[in-house]
C-alpha cells in the first residue's frame, strides 16, 4: 500500500522560510512523478510543484523563485523548500504521487495518491 506522510509545516513570519517533507513508502520511489499541492482558507486546491521521474520540474507562477522541489531517491523523501513566505502561502499542503513518471503536471487530477496534509501559516 502506497503511503505518503508530510512533514515539517508550522508557522512563520512573512518573509520566513520553511522546508517540509514527505516520507514515501509501498512502491519503487523513483519510478512516479511527484507533487506539492495546497488549499487554503476558502480556496481551492491548488498545484504548487512538481517533478517527474527525471528530475525535471515545474512551478506554479505564484511560487516560481520562491520555492524548490527536490527528492532524496536514497530516503524516498520528497523535499519543498519555501523561501520568502507570504501570508498568501498559509495553506494545507499535501504531498502527492502519480504512477505516469514522466509526467510532471501541477493538475490534482493526475495523482493517485495524497498524504494527509500539513499546515503552513504565514503571518504578516
Amino acid at each position: 500500500q502506497v503511503q505518503l506522510v508530510e512533514s515539517g509545516g508550522g508557522s512563520v513570519q512573512a518573509g520566513g522560510s520553511l522546508r517540509l517533507s514527505c516520507a514515501a513508502s509501498g512502491y519503487t520511489y523513483n519510478s512516479l512523478s511527484m507533487g506539492w499541492f495546497r488549499q487554503g482558507p476558502g480556496k481551492e486546491r491548488e498545484g504548487v510543484a512538481c517533478i517527474d521521474s527525471s528530475g525535471s520540474t515545474a512551478y506554479a507562477d505564484s511560487v516560481k523563485g520562491r520555492f524548490t522541489i527536490s527528492q532524496d531517491n536514497a530516503k524516498n523523501t520528497l523535499n519543498l523548500q519555501m523561501h520568502s513566505l507570504k501570508p498568501e502561502d498559509t495553506a494545507l499542503y499535501y504531498c502527492a504521487a502519480s504512477r505516469i513518471g514522466s509526467l510532471c503536471t501541477l493538475v490534482s487530477g493526475t495523482y493517485r495518491y495524497w498524504g494527509q496534509g500539513t499546515q503552513v501559516t504565514v503571518s504578516s
